[in-house]
This record gives structure tokens, C-alpha cells and sequence, in this order.
């Protein structure tokens, strides 16, 4: 624990004289800061989407989960009589709490957003739709679609299951791609990291060899390239985090309905989520530095 507890805290302080090893501007500077910016900024929009579309689905599968729909394609003058039928099978039904035809005016402003707003329903053969609430733990689908069809011919009951199951696998998908790219965001800040970490090494290949003339270790030498390159990681990770909630607090809001992008951001304890990237942009920075710094010591040996 006392070394685990050290460790930041050396990390911190520094070495002044072990830093003078490591340049403090140029392009390993500036591609290290750059490279954990741009990644932390497309880290947070990857779990501002993933948690947006997460709560997307459950809300749509939420709203499905207790309803239903019959729907009544009658020939012309049964269809009242259908209806009816429909309604009394329903009413003695266990596990159905109500049931209610929609208006010509609701169904108009169903099929709306497909058909427009002038849509002559009476000179269409557009079926009848009742809406239909269920009560947990719902009824029995195959013996209501029984009665339904003994009593109705023209009635299809729909428990909107093909609707919630596309739904739930678009949610598990989208988490997992979401796990995914935050893996190759990770790798790639890593790689640009190592690269660049090599390519200072390399650098002060000769200053390196001085300091082990008069006496410094590889550790010592490792833990300057590793302390200045966490502390870039972090710095332009902050900065690249920062730049993303600005940019999610400025799309569209849950308010405006209609809109695919409409409550994508977070909500709640999710706020907490964006603090961990640059943490996690300098752990990756320090464990790739470090990996780095020892394998080119030993090649320069």
C-alpha cells in the first residue's frame, strides 16, 4: 500500500533534474497532448451516445411492454359488429386491464408521419385499430388469439413482441460496440503514446548515455519519460473532455420530441462518467510510457 501510495505522489513532485532529461516542448509534446485531447473527446461522445441510445430503447420497450393492439379488418357493415366482439372477448379476458377503439382521428394521426395529414380513411380499407392495456402478468396470447379468432375471424392480436425484441438486441449491441470502441480508443492512445515516447528516447539517446556515465539507473531515466508523458496524457485529456460535455450540453434536448438525437447526453450519477476519461487517458499513458521507456533503455544498453 505505502508503495502504491508513492507512486502518484512521486508522479506529482517530480524530479527536477531527472525532467531536464525529457524535452519539454516539440513534437512529442504536442502529439502526446493532441492524441489524449482527441481521444477523450471522441471517448465521451462514444458513451454519450451508447448511454442515450441504452435509455432509447428501454423507454420505447417500456412503453411496449404493456401494451397492445387489435386490429379488425372487417368486410363493409360487419365491421361495428366486429368490434363488439372484439371488446366482450377482451372485457372477460384475465390479465387485460382495458381496451378502447381508437377515433378516426387518432388513427389519422397514426398513419400521419407515413400518409400525410389528408388521409381519407373512410374511401380506404384501413383496418380498425383498439388499444388494448395489459396488467401484469399479462394474458394468455395463444388461447386470447384463440377466442379472437373464434369470435372475431377479422381480429389480429399483436403484443408488439417482433416490436420489443429488436429493440432489446439493439440495446446489447450498442453497449457492446460502445465497450468496443472505448477498447480502440484505449489501444489507439497507447500506440500514438509508445510512438512517441520512442521517438524522444530516441532522441536523447546521447544525454541518455551521459547520464548512465556518471551514474543514473534506467529506472531513474524510465521514470522521467514516464512522469512527463502521463502528465501531457492527462493535461490533453482534461482539456479533450471538457470540449465534449460543452459540445453534448449543446445538442438537441429530451424536450424536443420527434428528434433521433433528442436526450442523447447524460442524466443523473452519468455526469460522474466523463470525470474517469482523463484518468484513464494517463493510466494508459503510464503503463505504455513505461513499457516503452524500458524496452528502448535496453536497446540503447
Amino acid at each position: 500500500m505505502s508503495r502504491l501510495f508513492r507512486l502518484p505522489v512521486s508522479m506529482l513532485l517530480g524530479d527536477k533534474q531527472a525532467d531536464r532529461v525529457v524535452p519539454p516542448s516539440g513534437h512529442t509534446a504536442w502529439l502526446t497532448s493532441f492524441s489524449a485531447g482527441a481521444m477523450a473527446f471522441l471517448a465521451v461522445f462514444a458513451l454519450a451516445m451508447a448511454l442515450a441510445s441504452g435509455r432509447l430503447a428501454d423507454r420505447w420497450s417500456a412503453e411496449l411492454a404493456r401494451t397492445a393492439t387489435v386490429r379488425v379488418s372487417a368486410p363493409e357493415g360487419q365491421e361495428d359488429a366486429q368490434i363488439k366482439a372484439v371488446l366482450r372477448v377482451l372485457s372477460t379476458t384475465p390479465g387485460i386491464k382495458s381496451a378502447r377503439p381508437l377515433s378516426d382521428a387518432e388513427q389519422r394521426k397514426l398513419l400521419e408521419p407515413w400518409f400525410g395529414p389528408d388521409l381519407p380513411l373512410d374511401t380506404l380499407p384501413v383496418p380498425r385499430l383498439i388499444e388494448v392495456q395489459e396488467e401484469d402478468p399479462g394474458p394468455d396470447v395463444q388461447g386470447l388469439r384463440l377466442r379472437l379468432a373464434a369470435e372475431a375471424p377479422g381480429a389480429v392480436f399483436d403484443d408488439h413482441t417482433r416490436w420489443r425484441e429488436p429493440l432489446v438486441r439493439a440495446a446489447r449491441r450498442l453497449r457492446f460496440l460502445a465497450g468496443l470502441a472505448m477498447l480502440l480508443i484505449s489501444l489507439s492512445t497507447a500506440a500514438m503514446i509508445t510512438l512517441a515516447a520512442n521517438a524522444s528516447l530516441a532522441a536523447n539517446a546521447t544525454v541518455i548515455s551521459v547520464l548512465r556515465l556518471v551514474g543514473a539507473t534506467d529506472a531513474y531515466i524510465a521514470r522521467a519519460f514516464v512522469r512527463r508523458f502521463t502528465l501531457r496524457a492527462l493535461a490533453g485529456a482534461t482539456a479533450g473532455t471538457l470540449a465534449a460535455v460543452v459540445a453534448v450540453l449543446m445538442l438537441p434536448n429530451a424536450a424536443q420530441e420527434g428528434a433521433f438525437l433528442s436526450g442523447m447526453g447524460f442524466q443523473g450519477l452519468s455526469w460522474l462518467l466523463p470525470l474517469t476519461v482523463p484518468f484513464l487517458a494517463a493510466f494508459v499513458a503510464f503503463w505504455s510510457t513505461r513499457r516503452a521507456a524500458f524496452r528502448t533503455l535496453r536497446g540503447l544498453s
